[in-house]
């Protein structure tokens, strides 16, 4: 209809110039939130609304976001809520591509709980067309009226020039975001990589070509092109990082990102961010928005360190990554999706863990697809002359000493030494020797491999066999439940971690 002492040509062209201003205006904007709110300012000069709602398609989760804002009204968005498709007006109008009108919405029985949102807002009328460029279907525009019988069939073809500029609109602005969303995991990527290159990793590859060794190496090899979560077992210092790094190298993720957590570095209340991230404000000190290791994985491979020190309140939302490869940051109800490829490494038992309640059993078995277990290095005597010459290569290099020879005598007793304390300990003894050493011989000190091989005397012997024989006993009389105020740790006065940390050093599980 014109308006009084208008011609309907003079109403059409201005109605079109007005709209040629919007285009313009709403062209130059690259965040999605304020393009809506700019659309709910000017759309009113062009057409007669009083809400506007613009429906985006989720592909991810093949849904409708609907966003809906007052008009001529500096409001915050409506809604901002995921949608089934057939559950609203929006989601039919982009599955048909046709407009999509009803002049009076109480005679409407479609949609019962879009249209009962919309008549506690007034809402008598309104139409919804398609939001679709060259390129791809972007979802729907509604224009809400308060009056009945707002919109007619004439005025559908002028509704969807107004609704063209706009997905074009959208379009500018989803592929901007999506931009800086990639340029922001980039850069906490790069950060990631920067402090991961700051770190001393020890020796760059698995070292040795002992039967024990090639065992695992053949593992390595069948389980690395596939994308199955592997569990690493072993004792501390055994190399069970370098066996993941290989994993991944060897895998088709090898072009993407290794993140790794240790998960018992980490303080229990701040794991879950460094897991999973958090929005800003979600707990005291989150300063800002930060991606968890799992986002920066993505489309890689992260492996997680001491798996086993994970509180039981947390494993339930691992188990879901693992799973379903979605969660949801600290503080925010936004499911992230990721393509992740999990590798797990512990030196505890986590059998015996499951069997005394104190690690999930269905974590369990979902870590356990595929255990690869480290050899310990006393296991791996024939590997120790090669790697004592590749450590003595690499820190003599690094203090610059000319360091050209091992004495074989000296190979000979560290190959019958037990190693405790597995790589890590040679690694370390090697390091403290190339610093001793002033000539071209690599000088060891002998006498704190005796002192360090002390506690294998009969007298500890015995001493340790007491004791583990008084925590056994403890253990069964409470059942293998370690804490609480009839656990094993009461009745032997010690502290759980005490009592754990006793029962790993003596070997003892359930199956003792």
């Amino acid at each position: 209809m014109s308006r009084s002492g208008i011609s309907p040509c003079e109403d059409l062209a201005e109605r079109y110039q007005a709209l040629l201003e919007v285009a313009q205006a709403i062209a130059a904007q690259r965040d999605l939130d304020q393009l809506f709110r700019d659309l709910a300012q000017r759309l009113p000069r062009v057409v007669q609304v009083n809400f506007v709602a613009l429906s985006v398609h989720n592909p991810v989760q093949n849904t409708m976001r609907l966003h809906t804002i007052q008009a001529n009204v500096p409001a915050d968005l409506v809604g901002g809520h995921e949608g089934a498709i057939e559950g609203s007006p929006a989601g039919v109008v982009w599955k048909t591509q046709q407009p999509l009108l009803v002049s009076d919405l109480a005679s409407e029985a479609r949609w019962p709980m879009v249209t009962r949102c919309m008549r506690e807002d007034g809402v008598s009328s309104f139409c919804f067309m398609p939001l679709t460029t060259a390129a791809r279907r972007l979802g729907a525009m509604g224009f809400l009226s308060l009056e009945k019988e707002a919109y007619s069939e004439a005025d559908l073809e002028f509704l969807q020039q107004v609704a063209n500029p706009v997905a074009v609109a959208v379009e500018n602005a989803l592929a901007f975001q999506e931009i800086a969303e990639l340029k922001d995991k980039l850069a906490k990527e790069k950060l990631y990589l920067e402090e991961e290159l700051r770190v001393e990793h020890g020796f760059d590859d698995i070292i040795g070509d002992s039967k024990p060794l090639t065992q695992v190496l053949k593992q390595v090899e069948v389980v690395a092109p596939t994308d199955s979560t592997v569990l690493i077992q072993g004792e501390t210092g055994t190399g069970k990082e370098l066996i993941a790094r290989a994993i991944h190298r060897l895998s088709g993720r090898s072009e993407r990102t290794f993140i790794k957590l240790n998960c018992a570095a980490i303080p229990t209340g701040l794991l879950e961010s460094e897991l999973f991230g958090h929005e800003r404000g979600a707990f005291t000190g989150a300063i800002s928005q930060k991606a968890g290791r799992f986002e920066l994985a993505d489309k890689g491979t992260i492996f997680l360190d001491e798996v086993g020190e994970i509180p039981l309140e947390l494993q339930s939302k691992l188990l879901r990554v693992i799973q379903e490869q979605e969660f949801e940051r600290l503080g925010s109800t936004k499911t992230i999706r990721v393509n992740v490829r999990l590798i797990a490494a512990t030196n505890r038992d986590l059998k015996a863990m499951v069997e005394a309640h104190q690690f999930r059993s269905d974590l369990y078995y979902r870590l356990n697809v595929f255990p690869i277990t480290a050899p310990p290095l006393r296991e791996r005597r024939d590997d120790i002359s090669m790697l004592v010459r590749y450590f003595t290569q690499h820190y003599a290099a690094r203090m610059k000493k000319n360091i050209q020879t091992v004495p074989t005598k000296t190979l000979e007793v560290l190959s019958r030494y037990p190693w405790p304390g597995n790589i890590r300990e040679l690694e370390n003894l090697v390091e403290r020797s190339v610093i001793l050493t002033q000539g071209t011989d690599l000088q060891v000190p002998m006498s704190e491999l005796q002192a360090n091989d002390r506690p294998t005397s009969t007298s500890i012997s015995t001493l340790e066999e007491a004791e583990r024989e008084q925590i056994l006993r403890a253990l069964h009389e409470a059942r293998w439940v370690i804490g609480g105020p009839s656990g094993a740790a009461a009745r032997l006065g010690v502290k759980r971690t005490t009592l754990q940390s006793k029962m790993q050093k003596l070997g003892i599980s359930r199956a003792s």
